[in-house]
C-alpha cells in the first residue's frame, strides 16, 4: 500500500484528509517569538486575526528532517511505501529536510514531490494524487505522473489589499498608496514555486474576467482533472468566484478551500481564487 503525505500548506481539512487518506505534517508559523504549528495550534480564523494587528509579517519555519525521519520510520514499518507531495522547494527548505530523511530511512520504499506551488494548488495536486493511487501504480509510475500533474497546476487568485504586498516588499510603498486609492487588486499566481503578481484590477469581478481570459487565451482548464476554489476569511469572495465559473467548471469535482498561513502572509484577508490543471 501506497501511503500519502503532505504538509499543512496543502490547506487541505483534517476532515478531508480522513476521507483521502492523507496524513498531514506542520510547518510552524512564528509570530515575532511565538510559534505555533500551523493549522494545528492556530486556526486560519485566528492568523488572519493576527495578522491584521500584526506590525511586521510572520514567517514560517520548515519541517525539520528528524519529523520526517519518524514518520518515514512509523509509515514504512509495516511494508507500506510513502509519496511525499510537499511546498515548493522555492518557498521552504521542507523539500529538502524530507529528501534528508528518505536516504537516511529507506529510498526504496520513499518517493518525494515538490509541488512547485502551495494552498490550494497543492491540494488539488494532493486530489489528483489519491486519485491515482486507488489506480494500484506502482510507487515509481505514481511519482512520475504526480511529478507531471505539478508541472501542469494553475493558481490565480485576487488580492482585496495590497497592504500585505507591501509589507512583504513585493510592491513598493508608492504603489500600494496609489493602488489603494484607486481600488486596485493585483492578481497574483504561482511561477518557478514562488507567488507573483501577473496582473492587476479595478474590483473582483474585474479580477474574475482577468482569470476568465487567462483561461481561454493562454492556459485551458483540463475538464478530466478536479477544481480548487480558494480563499483567505472571506467565504463570501470564495462564493462569488465559484458562481462567476460555474459554466467553466460545471460537471467537474470541485473542492473549495482555505488559503492558510503561507500564501495568506502576502495576500492577507478577502483573497480568493482558483486552482486547476492545465490542458495537455
Amino acid at each position: 500500500m501506497i501511503r500519502i503525505l503532505t504538509d499543512s500548506t496543502s490547506d487541505i481539512s483534517p476532515a478531508r484528509a480522513a476521507e483521502l487518506g492523507v496524513e498531514i505534517l506542520p510547518l510552524t508559523v512564528l509570530f515575532g517569538e511565538e510559534s505555533f504549528q500551523d493549522g494545528a495550534e492556530i486556526t486560519n480564523e485566528a492568523f488572519y486575526a493576527r495578522l491584521e494587528k500584526a506590525d511586521a509579517l510572520p514567517t514560517t519555519a520548515q519541517i525539520p528532517p528528524e519529523t520526517f525521519i519518524q514518520t518515514f520510520e512509523r509509515l514504512t514499518k509495516s511494508g507500506d511505501q510513502v509519496l511525499a507531495i510537499l511546498i515548493s522547494s522555492a518557498m521552504s527548505g521542507t523539500y529538502q529536510s524530507a529528501m534528508i530523511a528518505r536516504g537516511i530511512v529507506d529510498e526504496s520504499k520513499i518517493a518525494v514531490v515538490d509541488a512547485r506551488t502551495v494552498t490550494f494548488g497543492m491540494g488539488l495536486l494532493v486530489e489528483a494524487a489519491c486519485q491515482l493511487r486507488d489506480q494500484e501504480l506502482s510507487l515509481a509510475e505514481l511519482r512520475a505522473q504526480v511529478e507531471e500533474l505539478a508541472g501542469r497546476v494553475r493558481l490565480l487568485a485576487v488580492v482585496d489589499t495590497l497592504k500585505y504586498l507591501k509589507m512583504g516588499g513585493r510592491i513598493s510603498g508608492a504603489t500600494a498608496v496609489v493602488g489603494g486609492l484607486l481600488g486596485i487588486s493585483p492578481i497574483i499566481t504561482i511561477e518557478d514555486g514562488l507567488v507573483v503578481s501577473v496582473g492587476k484590477c479595478r474590483g473582483r469581478k474585474a479580477g474574475f474576467q482577468f482569470i476568465r481570459k487567462w483561461m481561454e487565451e493562454k492556459e485551458a482548464m483540463d475538464p478530466a482533472l478536479p477544481v480548487a476554489f480558494g480563499h483567505s476569511n472571506a467565504p463570501g469572495a470564495l462564493a462569488d468566484c465559484m458562481a462567476y465559473f460555474a459554466a467553466e467548471t460545471r460537471g467537474m469535482t470541485v473542492r473549495p478551500s482555505d488559503i492558510g498561513a503561507v500564501v495568506g502572509t502576502h495576500a492577507g484577508p478577502g483573497a480568493t481564487g482558483i486552482a486547476y490543471f492545465v490542458r495537455k
